[in-house]
């Protein structure tokens, strides 16, 4: 029987999410390999190798999210973590610490007994990439230098040309098969190539349903809440090369077209306005963030930062491979990312956009004031700019952002009083 057979997507979410770390645990019971992976290096060659993966910026996030952050924040900074290193780290490696304690005295912490994620084993390889951000390399480097296991680091330039040229094509791709060359030592067997195609066919298979997903909220008035994005992202991060994950999110596609077809939208007649969302969120306060907007019967309906999952490429070709995981969101010059925000707006037919300066991310942060400006000036929507952090509730003040929505809402109200000028 199909153990999924009857639920929602919501429902098949939470099942999916769930299954990775139990299938996880259960590898490790049976002597299989674990890897812990960054959340935009490459899954298919594991996954070929049937090697389970964990994902720590999920757990990071999921703990912020029920509101578990500051005991694993702490036991970090005890350890020696500085708070200036990136919530998500800090939250994971203060896990990490005790997963470790426990490995080798045998005795589960009593901070580990209240943890609030989804219990997680430890790795027996760690795979990154620098395509997101350089913290990810030292976050990752640490992890295997403390359990002594190997440590794949896919090296990904960063796009300052368009497009992208050939010789940075031929270096990722050379990196992908350095990465499959280390696996193929790890694992005592040679790399599975024939796996590999399928396992590649049904990652485009789940990104093209993905992609349908955010499709949507071109519709006005929009069935899908943009927020949903961030809940369902954990599954287009840590389960994109499996049916699980397309299943979801082609359920979620049917249950949309459904709403579309009886007439039905995410806020019913109340869409008064359309958001962007710019930046990662605020996971402890994604409850508040999303009130917040829609009291002022705003939806978001674009952000950049689901997209970067959207990760598309020919199966069976290296080199379309390589440019797909070159042209992540994150990776690119400032004018195409400037262009990126701009199309994510008219797609979604925004009205506006909020920018999340985000203390843990300084790579999406620091940029946030220039893209800001420059989309304004293109297509003159109003922004407003909060300060906060995606995990350490420290760094969020819920009045400042009530505040900055209230303005950008009342910035939207008056273009519109102007007939949109």
């Amino acid at each position: 029987m199909n153990q999924t057979e009857g639920m929602n997507s919501k429902q098949m979410l939470g099942h999916y999410i769930n299954k990775s770390f139990q299938d996880a645990r259960e590898a490790k019971a049976n002597g299989k390999l674990v890897c812990w992976s960054s959340s935009v290096a490459p899954d298919e060659f594991c996954r070929a190798m049937d090697i389970e993966i964990l994902y720590p910026e999920n757990m990071a996030a999921a703990v912020g999210a029920k509101k578990g952050a500051p005991d694993m924040l702490k036991i970090a900074e005890q350890k020696g973590y500085n708070v200036d290193i990136c919530s998500y780290a800090r939250v994971n490696l203060g896990y990490f610490e005790l997963l470790k304690e426990q490995a080798l005295t045998g005795k589960t912490p009593e901070a580990l007994e209240n943890y609030v994620g989804e219990p997680a084993v430890l790795p027996d390889v760690v795979i990154t990439s620098t395509n997101l951000c350089g913290t990810l390399l030292k976050w990752f480097e640490n992890i295997a230098a403390e359990l002594n296991i190997p440590c794949i680091v896919i090296d990904v330039p960063f796009n300052y040309e368009r497009p992208m040229p050939q010789r940075m094509v031929n270096y990722v791709k050379g990196q992908f098969e350095y990465a499959i060359k280390q696996l193929e030592e790890l694992c005592g067997r040679p790399f599975d190539y024939d796996k590999f195609l399928e396992v590649q066919k049904q990652s485009q298979r789940t990104v093209a349903q993905w992609d349908k997903i955010a499709s949507m909220t071109s519709l006005k008035p929009s069935p899908f809440n943009g927020f949903d994005f961030f809940n369902y992202m954990a599954l287009i991060v840590s389960y994109r090369a499996t049916a699980g994950a397309e299943e979801t999110f082609a359920k979620c596609v049917e249950e949309l077209e459904e709403m579309v077809k009886n007439g039905q939208s995410a806020f019913g007649e109340n869409e008064k306005h359309r958001i962007a969302w710019e930046g990662i969120a605020v996971w402890p306060a994604l409850g508040l963030t999303f009130k917040t907007f829609k009291n002022m019967d705003t939806l978001m309906t674009g952000s950049g930062y689901p997209d970067i999952w959207s990760l598309r490429y020919t199966p069976g070709d290296m080199e379309s491979m390589a440019r797909g995981y070159s042209n992540v969101y994150t990776n690119i010059n400032l004018e195409e990312r400037t262009k990126a925000v701009e199309k994510i707006m008219e797609n979604a037919k925004c009205d506006g956009i909020v920018y999340h300066n985000n203390r843990s991310c300084k790579l999406m942060s620091m940029v946030n004031v220039d893209i800001a400006e420059a989309v304004q000036k293109n297509n003159d929507k109003p922004f407003v700019v909060f300060d906060g952090d995606q995990t350490d509730p420290n760094n969020f003040s819920a009045a400042q952002f009530e505040t900055r929505a209230q303005a950008l809402g009342e910035m939207m109200d008056a273009k519109q009083a102007k007939g949109g000028k």
